[in-house]
């Protein structure tokens, strides 16, 4: 995402990285948003990849990677995403809270501003976080 930030102008309001999946509100300055999650979902997926198998600890390597690569592609996101357009503030404000209170619904914290991968704890100014946050 962070090169995706500095290089294809991506813009990130709000975000939440769960295990087996991410939450977004993103935009994009320079190019069109399916562009660019398609670079990024190509360039994550083969980075994914690259780590598993050349991971020399992972005892579910030869398993993973079959899992991942079928007919020469690697396959390990699904196809497309699910954009909204935000249209309003309470919408986007809905979004938000809809993203930040996914660990919250999934076991993983008490409080949305505990979970480190979101952008919650800077929206609340607990701390900043690893991707820079656009304005809305």
């Amino acid at each position: 995402m962070k090169f995706c930030q500095q290089v294809k102008g991506l813009e990130i309001f709000a975000y939440v990285i769960m295990s087996n999946h991410i939450h977004l509100i993103i935009r994009s300055k320079t190019e069109k948003l399916s562009d660019t999650m398609r670079d990024f979902k190509k360039n994550t997926a083969s980075k994914i990849v690259k780590a598993i198998n050349e991971n020399n600890r992972e005892s579910r390597k030869n398993w993973l990677l079959w899992l991942l690569k079928k007919d020469g592609h690697v396959w390990f996101w699904t196809e497309g995403y699910h954009g909204e357009e935000i249209f309003s503030s309470e919408f986007y404000d809905s979004k938000v809270n809809y993203i930040h209170q996914n660990p919250v619904r999934a076991g993983i914290v008490e409080k949305e501003e505990e979970y480190l991968n979101s952008s919650c704890g800077e929206i609340y100014g607990i701390r900043k976080e690893k991707l820079e946050l656009s304005e809305y």
